[in-house]
């Protein structure tokens, strides 16, 4: 059995601890079953949004005229589309393992890892393994391969990531359908699609289909697309994709009937809510497309091995430093279920490896961990809703300002876009929600104000801002909350007066 003194298992944001525990001169490994990166570099994060950029193209062609401007869209060549970014995604991922492998004190085993006790972890080889029986470490040592082998660690690191969840849908486990694992790829582009799912998942990839000319129809059961959000954005976001695509928002999917032999499948679809007055739907398409969700990969650990301790739907229980409830293991990315995107495992992985290494004590704080979704018009958020808010009992001022506030947001002819900043009484930030082109990064200078010890509105409101540029509108809605803050407002929102 090999020991070391950290033990990660998974590629992804875990990795970076045991490179930073490799750099402090200690013994470190990586598990890792498939692709170098984790979800994000194959399956996730880059090649969606690689697949949205063709998207926002083909849009922007198509509306041209708009501007003057005569474009004509004469095809896309869809399989080239795909393959070139599946060669450059799985080419960093290759890359990745490489640096990895490379990296004095750090071992890389290429193998699913299963717990023995709270420390040890027995490695069983999978098919993805990227080289033959061995892996070659730095120092010239091969870990154990085909045969399999046990791997110790000091302390371990739970960072396995998460996987498409399948819903329990009648007749689904006789029908072909894709998860967005297996939608990033395809050779073809479907002629129909019926995507059940309404979260941002479903959204992304219900607009680039039906931007690139796919019939979709997309079936969520809330009333509105991406229900997480600000209602605000919900809306926006709703009534936007429903200009390239079919939205049946309120509906649930009772059953699916896929016969296989001419190749279409239908979706039954019924109205969430018993009391309303719909009609339940029939949906035809090419292909179905499930985006219900992620669970947590931990059922894959044998977990009962050890004294960690998960919820009721398999993710990982940690304290606010992120350690389990056993001694010396820690969890970091999607098994804990409280923020799953790359960045927020990025700054998970920071915090366990100032624990882990430095004995920091260092708690996280989500509080301006913003995110952000990729649909036309894009999205941003950071903090709380207004729902949260109001669920808190919190007093608040919210302000909405549309993007033409700023020239820039009129020449683009952005007409659907807005920030909403939302503040406290003492003009604490409490959230910031914006709907519109590059909404993504408008939001940091927001972030940046909120991350900061005693961030106030007038963080973003009093710098100066480039003329004309679309920070006008953030500047904008920013500079009417602070006059509506502080100790001279003189209307509150309390929740009282909500309805």
């Amino acid at each position: 059995m090999d020991e070391y003194d950290v033990v990660v298992i998974g590629g992804g944001s875990g990795s970076q601890v045991a490179t930073a525990a490799a750099q402090q001169g200690l013994e470190a490994a990586v598990i890792e079953r498939g692709p170098l990166g984790g979800a994000c570099v194959t399956r996730g994060c880059v090649p969606s949004k690689a697949l949205i950029h063709r998207a926002d193209v083909v849009r922007e062609l198509r509306r041209a005229d708009a501007f003057g401007v005569n474009a004509e869209l004469t095809g896309v060549d869809y399989d080239e589309i795909t393959t070139s970014i599946h060669d450059t995604v799985f080419e960093k991922a290759a890359n990745q393992a490489s640096s990895l492998r490379n990296s004095e004190n750090v071992a890389l085993y290429r193998g699913e890892g299963r717990f023995v006790d709270d420390r040890t972890l027995a490695v069983e080889p999978t098919e993805e393994r990227e080289s033959g029986a061995t892996e070659e470490r730095a120092d010239g040592a091969t870990e154990e391969g085909e045969d399999g082998g046990r791997v110790r660690g000091e302390t371990v690191v739970i960072a396995v990531g998460s996987r498409p969840m399948v819903p329990p849908i009648d007749g689904l486990e006789d029908a072909d359908f894709l998860t967005s694992d297996d939608a990033l790829f395809l050779d073809e582009r479907p002629d129909e699609l019926v995507v059940v799912g309404g979260g941002y998942i479903g959204a992304e990839l219900g607009y680039f289909f039906g931007a690139l000319g796919t019939e979709v129809s997309i079936v969520g059961r809330s009333d509105r697309l991406v229900p997480r959000e600000d209602d605000d954005v919900s809306a926006a976001v709703t009534e936007s994709l429903e200009a390239h695509c079919d939205v049946y928002a309120g509906y649930e999917a009772t059953s699916v009937d896929d016969p296989k032999s001419d190749g279409d499948v239908t979706v039954t679809a019924e109205p969430a809510d018993d009391e309303s007055d719909a009609e339940t739907v029939e949906l035809t398409g090419d292909d179905l497309l499930l985006a219900t969700g992620r669970r947590p990969n931990t059922d894959t650990l044998e977990l009962e091995a050890t004294g960690v301790e998960v919820d009721e739907k398999g993710h990982i229980e940690t304290d606010d430093r992120l350690e389990t409830t056993a001694d010396g293991i820690w969890a970091l990315g999607d098994v804990l279920g409280e923020r799953p995107f790359k960045h927020a495992a990025d700054y998970e992985s920071k915090v366990v490896s100032a624990n882990v290494l430095d004995d920091a004590g260092e708690a996280v704080d989500y509080r301006a961990v913003p995110h952000a979704i990729f649909t036309s018009p894009r999205v941003a958020s950071v903090g709380q809703t207004e729902d949260e808010l109001a669920d808190e009992g919190r007093e608040y001022e919210a302000v909405i300002t549309p993007y033409g506030a700023a020239p820039l947001g009129m020449i683009l002819e952005a007409d659907d876009g807005f920030v909403k900043a939302i503040a406290a009484p003492d003009g604490e930030i409490l959230g910031c929600h914006i709907v519109g082109p590059q909404a993504e990064t408008l939001l940091h200078e927001v972030v940046v104000a909120m991350d900061s010890a005693d961030g106030t509105v007038d963080d973003v409101a009093e710098p100066v801002h480039i003329h004309p540029a679309l920070n006008e509108v953030v500047y904008s809605a920013f500079d009417e909350l602070s006059d509506a803050t502080y100790s001279t407002a003189p209307d509150w929102r309390d929740v009282s007066d909500r309805g």
